[in-house]
């Protein structure tokens, strides 16, 4: 089976795969940014289903369905904020791909979605977790039965240069 991984630029709420990959907060209730844009898209039936979680740890992934969203399922994982790169930045945040992607192949999802984590209000250097981000997904994605392809969604063209460049540089 041939696995892709590729750069879509636009509103990750309108794209229809398996799962999109929310950047949450702690919480999962909701916020700014891409999360509030996820929220408000699916409908008031996301925060039902998120309030049912408890919440998620830095790192951590968990899912609900994906209500009004033309995505079956949202993922809901919390990235690190940046501090200084000193602080498990790099791991936690690999670890958000990670455990994302585990979630994905324990729900049988071929098609995932993610959004740039952490890279928002967050403050993760966006050349920095780009790297994390698509070199994580590269080693791990050849071990997923069922995941066929990765879509890292972009909102602008800078972002996306960005996305390029990485996958030039790892040979994508």
């Amino acid at each position: 089976m041939d696995k892709k991984m590729t750069i879509w630029q636009g509103d990750i709420t309108t794209l229809k795969v398996d799962a999109i990959v929310n950047a949450a907060n702690k919480s999962l209730l909701g916020g700014g940014g891409v999360d509030g844009a996820i929220h408000q898209a699916a409908g008031p039936e996301l925060l039902q289903a998120t309030k049912k979680l408890g919440g998620a740890k830095t790192g951590e992934a968990k899912i609900t369905k994906g209500f009004k969203l033309p995505a079956r399922y949202v993922i809901h994982t919390v990235g690190p904020i940046y501090k200084n790169g000193l602080n498990n930045e790099a791991q936690l945040l690999a670890k958000c791909y990670k455990n994302s992607l585990a979630l994905a192949q324990k729900h049988h999802l071929k098609t995932i979605a993610f959004s740039a984590i952490s890279t928002g209000v967050y403050g993760y250097p966006l050349d920095e977790a780009t790297e994390i981000c698509v070199s994580t997904v590269k080693k791990i994605l050849p071990e997923m039965k069922n995941v066929e392809e990765v879509i890292f969604v972009v909102f602008d063209e800078p972002t996306k240069e960005v996305y390029e460049n990485t996958f030039e540089q790892l040979g994508i």
